[in-house]
């Protein structure tokens, strides 16, 4: 058996910080547990955590990366971001192929976001 992991920690890079701050925080919602100075980390679910460095040498736009939360209500999440005039890149869809319900939308740096909302009902899957 290979030694436990308890958490998971995704860090990505920002040119601006502070705006990357303000979406999470106050956008988002998402709860800050670290404020490292030029990182910031964010509780995005009970053992899963996403982090943000300041760079400014930070790639742009950001290529091949989704950070995805789930959720039950993904149409709450489209009328929240709309609200805050969030750039939403896929209304609301039921993609048959997985099973899922989800939306895209952009976050300040171009990240992609995805929030979706798996309809198998195997999931989640036990651990």
């Amino acid at each position: 058996m290979p030694p436990s992991i308890t958490q998971a920690v995704t860090f990505l890079y920002t040119r601006d910080l502070t705006q990357t701050a303000h979406f999470y925080e106050d956008v988002i919602g998402l709860p800050l547990v670290l404020d490292q100075g030029s990182c910031r980390i964010y509780a995005a679910a009970s053992n899963a955590f996403l982090g943000f460095c300041g760079r400014q040498d930070a790639p742009q736009p950001p290529q091949g990366i989704i950070f995805t939360f789930v959720t039950d209500d993904v149409d709450g999440w489209h009328a929240r971001l709309s609200a805050h005039n969030v750039t939403i890149t896929k209304a609301p869809t039921f993609y048959e192929q997985y099973n899922i319900y989800h939306l895209f939308a952009l976050d300040p740096n171009g990240y992609a976001l995805e929030f979706q909302r798996f309809l198998d009902p195997s999931w989640p899957a036990p651990l």
